[in-house]
């Protein structure tokens, strides 16, 4: 072992005993329940609605609640909602808050904290503009009833409320959804299984969360982000490892009982020892993406966007950031491979790394040799080498590559600056999303073509926003599909991203946990430590 490997594992034991120490005295018969999880990035932001980052996804679960969510079969089922009805014209959402639900400050979740944090998801999330874009108004009928009265029918009201990944629609309490959409939220009072410990929260070394004792779970079983959300730990604490294989020698050990995300080369060491299950728990896996900002030379030119999307090809990028076949698959598809708008129409031309046709389409477009800042994250299991795999393909085909390295969390700050790349600003950048969370047009946060209410990258199209409202509008899944399809095309010719293909990670657990539900985002709850 390393000297610095050492060191990392000593710095690790010092601050689980430190940890263990700051604990008041407990007895036996009562003795707190903690579980030590190492995380895919280390939380900075706390605010789920500000970003798309998935850690901060996983957080917001952890303390706040949702109307509705998906079940482990994707389905849409009620959460905090107990019963809801349709006007006969379609255009009235009537919706009343089941019995039970408090902030952890105590006060009772009313229809006004619902109304304004749906008004603040609804600013910031693809899915929730495009909702907020069809609503004529939200009332609140009394403290747990509130109204959706819509402009026209709107065929995906619940989808919306029920969208489980990032920005999922949290429910805050209205003092604190009141707060400029723009602007990070610092207050982390929600209603959840589980409460945050600010005060214990160091970024760069641990977060924190305690069991809500008063949280109210619904009576049905925990099923994917659904169900009854059953704290069965007392204390969870995510710890900054940055370095892969001392989390894996610190599982094996036994000085943590959770790995997020385990890189498929060190899977061997894990699988062997007798202690430790591996399980995936997003079964639908997640898909790659390379995302173009479109207000800044080059990639303004959506020409020179579209010979990126040729000069790419998917199987490097698997290969280099996944490594085993068995984990991955390439899929040449806008809308991920395994889901119902899955289509190759169109793109038989594109992802090639058919470098001769790249150079022509350059040298048509006049790509003046400006460079790209690429955001290269450098900590993040399974996407520290795509940035690096970009530049080589990229570069091959004549690009020039502005390789900046850099933590995922500096990078999520990084990307929502509008500024020139030579003053702190970017060309592109390299993510994954959770499949469910792009499985359709409106979905998909990177075909938003909002301009400035886009997501970062702000592309600004209106045929996508047109094909975006038709494919909202339409319940025939025929018709969806073809809706998709011309989305498909359209991304050709005004490209907002390239997916790179699709995987799958394992989590691996101490055998002595037991009830990890399989889900979309990394759930807490209805997990046991024994």
């Amino acid at each position: 072992m390393s000297i610095i490997m050492r060191s990392a594992r000593l710095a690790l034991t010092a601050a689980v005993l430190s940890t263990a120490a700051a604990l008041p005295a407990i007895s036996p018969a009562s003795a707190q329940v903690t579980l030590r999880a190492a995380m895919h990035s280390d939380l900075k932001i706390i605010d789920p609605i500000w970003t798309t980052a998935l850690i901060s996804t996983h957080h917001g679960y952890l303390i706040y609640d949702t109307l509705f969510a998906l079940d482990g079969n994707l389905a849409i089922k009620p959460q905090m909602v107990d019963k809801h009805t349709l006007s006969d014209d379609r255009t009235t959402w009537t919706f009343t808050l089941r019995d039970g639900l408090a902030f952890h400050d105590g006060a009772p979740v009313t229809s006004e904290d619902v109304i304004a944090s749906l008004k603040r998801w609804g600013a910031r999330d693809s899915v929730g503009q495009k909702l907020m874009s069809f609503v004529a108004a939200m009332e609140a009928v009394d403290p747990k009833t509130f109204r959706l009265k819509m402009k026209e029918p709107y065929g995906l009201v619940l989808q919306s409320l029920a969208k489980s990944g990032s920005n999922a629609p949290f429910i805050m309490p209205k003092r604190v959804a009141d707060t400029d959409p723009q602007q990070q939220i610092t207050d982390a009072t929600g209603s959840g299984p589980f409460m945050f410990v600010k005060d214990q929260w160091k970024p760069g070394e641990k977060a924190v969360y305690v069991k809500n004792p008063k949280y109210v779970p619904r009576a049905e079983p925990a099923s994917g982000l659904a169900g009854g959300k059953v704290a069965k730990i007392d204390r969870i604490e995510w710890l900054a490892i940055p370095d892969l294989q001392t989390q894996v020698n610190a599982l094996l050990n036994g000085e943590i009982d959770m790995i997020e995300i385990v890189p498929a080369d060190l899977l061997p060491l894990l699988a062997k020892d007798n202690n430790i299950q591996l399980t995936v728990t997003n079964t639908a896996g997640r898909q790659y993406a390379m995302r173009f900002n479109t207000l800044h030379k080059p990639f303004d030119n959506p020409k020179i966007r579209a010979a990126a999307m040729v000069a790419l090809t998917q199987r490097e990028f698997l290969e280099a950031n996944v490594g085993d076949p068995k984990w991955f698959k390439e899929c040449k598809s806008l809308f991920p491979c395994g889901t119902p708008l899955q289509s190759t129409k169109g793109w038989d031309g594109v992802l090639t790394g058919d470098m001769n046709k790249v150079k022509a389409m350059l040298a048509e477009a006049k790509y003046d040799g400006t460079p790209i800042v690429f955001l290269h994250q450098t900590d993040t299991a399974g996407h520290n080498n795509l940035a690096t795999v970009a530049k080589a393909q990229l570069e091959r085909a004549g690009f020039k590559i502005d390789l900046q390295p850099m933590d995922w969390q500096t990078l999520v700050s990084r990307r929502a600056k509008k500024d020139a790349p030579d003053k702190g600003g970017w060309g592109a950048y390299f993510t994954s999303w959770g499949s469910v969370d792009v499985i359709d047009p409106v979905s998909a946060a990177f075909l938003n073509g909002g301009c400035e209410k886009a997501t970062f990258g702000w592309p600004c199209d209106a045929e996508l926003e047109r094909l975006r409202d038709a494919y909202s509008k339409e319940t025939d899944a025929a018709k969806q599909k073809a809706i998709a399809e011309q989305v498909q095309l359209r991304v050709l010719e005004y490209p907002t991203h390239v997916p790179l293909g699709q995987f799958t990670t394992p989590t691996a657990l101490r055998k002595n946990l037991s009830g990890l539900v399989q889900a979309p985002s990394l759930a807490f709850w209805n997990l046991e430590k024994k």
